[in-house]
């Protein structure tokens, strides 16, 4: 069986990496994850949670930014 091949993860909205670590998590639960794949699956989700990860951390302190400016103009 071939490696599964992946859009580049900066190439991806949220929605899109959140829905393809879903998707991945779902094959692992129903063991429909061959193991020859298991390991780039693996590594797949790693890298789409560190993405998401980071864009929430990214959002929060944007967010964070945004409200402080406010209080501040107050």
């Amino acid at each position: 069986m071939s490696t599964p091949q992946f859009t580049p993860v900066k190439e991806m909205s949220y929605n899109q990496a959140l829905a393809e670590l879903e998707s991945i998590l779902q094959k692992m639960q129903n063991n429909e994850c061959d193991i020859d794949q298991l390991a780039a699956y693996t590594r797949r989700a790693s890298e789409l949670l560190g993405e998401c990860r980071s864009r929430l951390t990214a959002t929060d302190q944007e967010l964070q930014s945004i409200l402080a400016s406010l209080e501040n103009a107050n």
